[in-house]
């Protein structure tokens, strides 16, 4: 089994698990590893070093040396991490695995708390503050339209990009 590290063009860092090299760029090959954070199958597969079991071995004096000169950043507490754009503007950050966790977690926690309308989201959302049907919390499909109409009507709406991974359970 190998497990490897991918990462898709938005910069989404996960984990896929393959029988073998060739199963992994088959699978690719074929279109069918995909992003779980927004299906984007443009996929790239990242370094990772093997773990290392050293014990309880100290740093080579000379890597121990050069990671404590490593140059500061703004905050003078580690190497700077600042991305930047070819124009000199500062770019936005990957999220971070713990973002993606989170996220992640925020849309199951959706998924389990509210009931599935569909496409008839916008006529449910109406009944519901106009009172004609009893209150609850649904999810569902709406157009920008409207979505927007619902908006001028006083009605609360979000948007929440839905993740296929979430959609099916995961074999």
């Amino acid at each position: 089994m190998k497990v490897l590290n991918l990462q898709c063009s938005q910069q989404h860092s996960f984990e896929g698990w393959f029988g073998s090299e060739d199963d992994f760029q088959s699978q690719l090959a074929r279109g069918l590893v995909e992003c779980p954070m927004c299906t984007d199958k443009s996929v790239v597969k990242m370094p990772s070093a093997p773990r290392l079991n050293l014990g309880g071995h100290s740093l080579p004096a000379a890597l121990d040396a050069a990671r404590t000169q490593a140059p500061s950043g703004p905050s003078g507490t580690g190497p700077s991490t600042e991305l930047t754009t070819s124009a000199d503007q500062p770019a936005q950050s990957p999220p971070s695995v713990e973002q993606q966790a989170a996220f992640l977690n925020a849309v199951r926690h959706v998924l389990a708390n509210t009931e599935d309308v569909g496409d008839r989201f916008a006529n449910q959302a109406r009944a519901m503050h106009y009172g004609d049907v009893e209150p609850r919390s649904i999810r569902g499909q709406a157009t920008q339209r409207e979505a927007a109409e619902l908006v001028e009507e006083g009605i609360d709406v979000m948007a929440l990009p839905m993740p296929a991974a979430l959609k099916e359970t995961l074999q």
